[in-house]
């Protein structure tokens, strides 16, 4: 009787400092938990600082200083998504030069739209239902959730999974890529400091905040827009549309119909009038042979 008190004392010692341990866990919040909040910290610090960007305006505090670090922040930073994650990484379009490969595609991690891996890995699923069941992005499901809907629910910026790996297969096995994708929240806390040292927080304001929201949204317009609005060239089996305006948002990419048409062309401005800033780029970087293998389609074509 008395050994069997003594081993049931003992396992209750045991017992609780396990417990303890377990209420600790559960007040401690998920990974997933962790990972919508900093989402939604991405979506809503930008959208709060280009508030105040706007009430400067109307007080009229801004300066052409502001609107041309706006602009240089800006271009780089889009040409990187667009031309780099891509273009270049997600349908390889063209083949570029290892240094012109690292700037591109840091000038895309500033962006803040996640990992490259996990952007191509996106994307190809997308290309893969483009507005049926399994399509991350799909306005059939709703305008707000194409839109940021489901970057907010958790849906994107995520940790790579396995599911998202099969949709890359040689880019997850390419130490370079691996490696820009773990640390492609470097060059955006770089960046920050370099523009804080420089001008203070009207340069972050301008050159981070106010241009992570107009970059984001321009983007995500892509996913939403140019699948809801505009003209279909081609018929490609999904609702994607050309779209103008979000073609210059977004240096090229609101021709989204004729991409989809060929996603593999670097070029998506397929008429004169199409207005592609990025091929206009891979044209000059072609012409200076930094890259190469270029792919582009032709209206005839």
């Amino acid at each position: 009787m008395g050994q069997y008190s003594s081993s049931q004392s003992g396992a209750a010692a045991v017992q609780r400092p396990v417990a303890y341990l377990n209420r600790l866990r559960s007040l401690v919040p998920s990974a997933d938990l962790v990972q919508k909040a900093l989402v939604l910290a991405v979506v809503i610090i930008p959208f709060i600082a280009t508030a105040v960007a706007v009430w400067q305006v109307w007080e009229r505090y801004v300066t052409w200083r502001d609107i041309a670090l706006l602009i240089a922040m800006y271009v780089p930073i889009s040409l990187g998504v667009t031309a780099g994650f891509h273009r270049m990484l997600t349908h390889r379009s063209f083949k570029a030069h290892p240094i012109v490969r690292f700037v591109i595609l840091v000038c895309g991690s500033m962006a803040i739209e996640g990992a490259a891996i996990t952007w191509a890995s996106d994307h190809l699923k997308h290309h893969a239902f483009s507005d049926k069941p399994g399509d991350p992005h799909s306005p059939r499901e709703g305008g707000f959730w194409a839109h940021m809907g489901w970057v907010i629910s958790g849906r994107a910026m995520h940790n790579v999974t396995t599911e998202l790996l099969s949709y890359v297969p040689d880019l997850r096995k390419d130490k370079f890529h691996i490696w820009i994708s773990k640390y492609h929240y470097v060059p955006i806390v770089i960046l920050a400091v370099l523009l804080f040292v420089f001008g203070g927080w009207p340069y972050v304001m301008w050159g981070l905040f106010f241009r992570t929201t107009v970059g984001l949204h321009s983007t995500w317009l892509v996913n939403s827009a140019t699948h809801m609005w505009g003209k279909q060239r081609f018929a490609t089996g999904d609702d994607s549309r050309n779209s103008f305006w979000v073609a210059l948002l977004t240096c090229g990419e609101g021709w989204h119909n004729n991409h989809h048409s060929q996603p593999q062309s670097a070029r998506h401005g397929l008429a004169w009038y199409e207005i592609d800033l990025n091929w206009y780029a891979i044209r000059v970087l072609s012409a200076l042979g930094l890259v190469w293998d270029v792919k582009a389609a032709t209206l005839t074509s």
